[in-house]
């Protein structure tokens, strides 16, 4: 596991539009620590802007790991990532600097945290077929059909997820077990225990909470900021490269809605409202996820350089 491996890591998340870049890079500085990127989105070049990918000025200030890794059409699965986020600690920690770990991809956080389960590797013609009922019947009925063979996965999983509704279904069908039943090496814990398989302290992996009202208006302002920089004209750009967007790459908040824009289904303003609508909705499921993580510690951001300077070591 990740954190075994290098106990001086640190992680930083929280919700979309709650500031972490910007707390990081200052705990950066602060810690003489480097960045690893713990953003499934950032992973892709040519999507900046509606990623709030750190900016180059912010790359010189304080190196970063693990952004611009790939091209928009291809993959990465969260087993990738994590092979990646540990040759990059790795690389940190040899040169005498404390890995700082920034992001708020669940399944990462999950992966870093707990570790991967043992599933059966995937079956692309189970998920074409699926998928094409997805796309000809609507996510709303495999989400359903999921919920009748395993519930504790349909109740983790938004009804638009369709890619995740899609990986339990494969489970079930190639092993007639739910997703869930997989899953048995992560059993959260109470709030205040410490699960008995990861030495890691809560005091070294914190989430950042701002009050809701105070959130939500950050993220409809950081929309309208993307547009005025030019997120209609990065997204317009993705399609005129040799290869399509992957699959992932077409999903990621933000670049979906534009995509539809440019495809004529919606005007500019329509479009800005539910791009803050979505981002706003996928807030508050990135701090139910969150708060079920017991390793994770709430801080409001001004808190977390003393809450991390209490338990150096």
């Amino acid at each position: 596991m990740l954190l075994r491996d290098y106990p001086q890591s640190l992680i930083l998340t929280g919700p979309t539009g709650s500031g972490k870049s910007r707390v990081a890079l200052e705990l950066a500085e602060r810690l003489d620590a480097e960045i690893v990127s713990m953003d499934s989105m950032a992973l892709y070049r040519r999507m900046d802007i509606g990623t709030a990918k750190a900016s180059l000025e912010d790359r010189r200030r304080v190196p970063h790991h693990l952004l611009d890794a790939l091209d928009p059409w291809e993959s990465a699965s969260v087993a990738w990532w994590l092979e990646r986020a540990r040759a990059s600690c790795c690389d940190i920690a040899q040169r005498g600097k404390r890995p700082l770990i920034v992001g708020g991809t669940p399944l990462y956080l999950k992966a870093l945290l707990h570790g991967l389960f043992d599933g059966p590797p995937a079956e692309e013609a189970i998920r074409r077929r699926l998928q094409v009922e997805a796309d000809s019947i609507g996510g709303a009925v495999l989400h359903q059909r999921l919920a009748a063979i395993d519930p504790v996965s349909a109740s983790r999983l938004h009804v638009n997820d369709i890619r995740r509704v899609i990986r339990a279904l494969e489970v079930w069908e190639l092993t007639g077990r739910p997703l869930s039943t997989w899953q048995t090496q992560w059993k959260p814990a109470k709030r205040d225990e410490t699960p008995l398989e990861s030495p890691f302290p809560a005091s070294r992996c914190l989430c950042l909470d701002l009050p809701r009202d105070v959130l939500y208006a950050r993220i409809d302002a950081r929309v309208e900021r993307m547009i005025a920089e030019g997120l209609v004209e990065e997204v317009r750009a993705l399609r005129q490269l040799e290869y399509p967007p992957s699959r992932e790459a077409l999903q990621a908040l933000g670049y979906k809605e534009t995509f539809a824009f440019l495809d004529g289904a919606a005007d500019l303003t329509e479009t800005i409202r539910l791009i803050q609508t979505r981002s706003r909705n996928f807030a508050k499921r990135q701090m139910t996820w969150f708060r079920h993580l017991p390793l994770l510690r709430i801080e409001r951001p001004e808190l977390t350089f003393a809450a991390w300077r209490l338990t150096m070591v």
